[in-house]
């Protein structure tokens, strides 16, 4: 069973910078999606960025050019690199993975605030 353990995240003043880590366990198979979603109080949970075992990148517009994700394979470990962080990014970060042979896996979420 595959699992999932998030690290980073914390509080920053507006302009700042914070990275998050995302190191799996077990078996990604051949072909998988590691990702990053985020949930603000109050609202859904959206999509971040992805990044998946072939090499493809997503980022949603919001975020492009701030944030940044990337992949240790050897490592099995996603990083995201948030820059120039606004408020309105506050929310919990979750990690997300998902393998072409079983259901998506999910991080227990960390936390990120940005104050004005």
């Amino acid at each position: 069973q595959v699992q999932l353990v998030e690290s980073g995240g914390g509080s920053v003043q507006a302009g700042g910078s914070l990275s998050l880590a995302c190191t799996a366990s077990g078996n990604l198979g051949l072909v998988n999606v590691l990702g990053w979603y985020r949930q603000a109080p109050g609202k859904l949970r959206e999509l971040v960025a992805t990044t998946t075992s072939g090499g493809s990148k997503y980022e949603r517009d919001s975020v492009k050019g701030r944030f940044f994700i990337s992949r240790d394979s050897a490592k099995n470990t996603v990083y995201l690199q948030m820059n120039n962080l606004r408020p309105e990014d506050t929310g919990v970060y979750y990690c997300n993975l998902k393998v072409d042979y079983g259901p998506e896996v999910w991080g227990q979420g960390t936390q990120v605030t940005v104050f004005s």
